[in-house]
């Protein structure tokens, strides 16, 4: 049989394509050494339910910082600034300052503050007058690391916050300021901690803000503060409550403040504690010698409440 060239060259080709496809159509071995997932391709973050509906990534939210104001400091041999702009008291360790942020209060008073930890469980702690941001730093960051979302505010002519000898009366609004800013970050509900007139404030602008009071703390706080009256809100106030007082501070007056506010709170569940330090405010667990059991629950009791 005469075959041509062509049909020899023909041939072939027809060999050559038919090799090719049947090598392409057989499965690779898989190296256990080589990574065969998809991460190298474009992800779906999107899932697909039974139904066959597809449901959407979860938003990310980036909440902005407040940006640093420009302000005379009450106390500006005691004041530093973080790295990120803002005065903060140097009470406050380095590894804190930048934990550090400017708050405005309703009256335009500027305020430094501290926010600690995130969630959508806020907490509020307060201090009292003459004293500073650090006063609740320990039981602050303790939360922080525990899961909530901590703001403590320095009142105004107080460390960092504003020089505003003008007006040292309205200080319940520092504490709304402080209220806003958890809101403003996430927090769905909240608890007030407060010392001395700083627990004061912190019982009327909690009742007049919306998040829900999950509890209250109390810490040698009287009853009215100057012309900040508290009685009328703590009654209003159903949230587990603990009162906390010293017999002989300042000569048993605050006693009698702190059964006042027990005796009017609206709480159900509420309980007055007698702390034998003599101490007054934050001094009973910084300075008494069951600071460390007082503390702890203090902790506790909010960790319970908010769970």
């Amino acid at each position: 049989m005469n075959v041509s060239f062509k049909e020899i060259k023909m041939v072939l080709v027809l060999l050559i394509l038919l090799i090719t496809i049947t090598g392409c159509s057989r499965a690779m071995p898989v190296s256990p050494n080589v990574d065969h997932s998809s991460t190298n391709l474009p992800q779906n973050t999107s899932t697909t339910t039974e139904t066959g509906n597809e449901t959407p990534p979860a938003e990310e939210t980036n909440i902005p910082s407040n940006p640093p104001v420009e302000y005379d400091p009450a106390w500006p041999d005691r004041t530093v600034r973080s790295s990120n702009g803002h005065l903060v008291n140097n009470c406050v360790p380095e590894k804190l300052r930048d934990k550090a942020t400017t708050l405005t209060t309703s009256d335009g008073v500027h305020l430094s503050a501290l926010v600690l930890g995130s969630g959508n469980k806020g907490v509020l702690l307060a201090h009292e007058q003459g004293y500073n941001i650090c006063s609740f730093l320990d039981m602050g960051t303790e939360l922080a690391d525990d899961g909530y979302l901590v703001v403590i505010p320095e009142y105004r002519n107080h460390g960092a916050s504003q020089n505003f000898p003008e007006d040292n009366q309205n200080i319940d609004r520092d504490a709304d300021a402080a209220l806003s800013e958890l809101k403003r970050l996430g927090a769905q509900k909240v608890f007030l901690a407060g010392a001395s007139c700083g627990g004061t404030t912190a019982i009327i602008a909690g009742v007049r803000q919306e998040l829900p009071i999950e509890g209250l703390i109390i810490l040698s706080s009287p009853a009215q503060c100057g012309p900040l009256d508290s009685i009328p809100s703590v009654k209003k106030i159903k949230a587990p409550s603990l009162f906390v007082f010293s017999p002989g501070d300042y000569g048993g007056s605050i006693e009698k403040e702190v059964r006042k506010l027990y005796q009017a709170s609206g709480a159900t569940d509420k309980e007055l504690i007698v702390d034998p330090s003599g101490y007054h405010g934050t001094d009973m667990f910084h300075k008494g010698e069951q600071g460390d059991a007082l503390k702890s629950k203090l902790i506790d009791f909010v960790k319970k409440n908010f769970n």
